[in-house]
């Protein structure tokens, strides 16, 4: 295993993964409907709520809260190898120290493409995506590294500090 990411690091349990994203959604989620509702709100005041059947809200708050978690994750793990999730469940991205573009790809692989779920259309495709991430993450032993991963050349590791 010499020469990979993070070698003689335990990697994170897809349950720990999956716990940190599912931390981070609901964060998300709130900030999410809180923009909706205020988009919803706005677009009604100027009178185009019914411009694409009364789509405009949710694909614009969905866009502006997928680009806000793919820059979050972005910089998060820059500056500090991991998420608020991540550091919950007591987990870490490997090795530290990426170069900023390097997990910049990370981040628009997953969770980028939630950017695209207010979309019709985009949304099942983004939607399969992020699914399939998940299963190669589950599928790729002993590693368990998704695309993302692969990409910017890290995996995520237990934090045992």
């Amino acid at each position: 295993m010499a020469g990979t990411p993070g070698a003689g690091a335990l990697p994170a349990e897809w349950w720990e993964r999956l716990a940190a994203r599912l931390i981070e959604a609901l964060v998300f989620g709130v900030f999410y409907y809180i923009l909706f509702i205020a988009l919803w709100g706005i677009f009604r005041t100027v009178g185009v709520l019914e411009v694409f059947e009364g789509r405009l809200p949710g694909v614009f708050a969905w866009l502006a809260a997928g680009l806000g978690y793919a820059c979050y994750d972005w910089q998060a793990h820059y500056r500090h190898g991991r998420t608020f999730g991540k550091a919950i469940m007591r987990i870490r991205l490997a090795p530290g120290g990426r170069p900023s573009w390097a997990l910049l790809k990370r981040a628009l692989v997953y969770p980028g493409p939630v950017m695209l779920m207010g979309i019709p259309v985009a949304n099942l495709l983004a939607g399969m995506l992020l699914f399939g991430v998940g299963l190669l993450i589950l599928i790729d032993k002993p590693l368990e590294r998704g695309p993302h991963d692969r990409q910017a050349g890290t995996r995520v590791v237990k934090d045992l500090r």
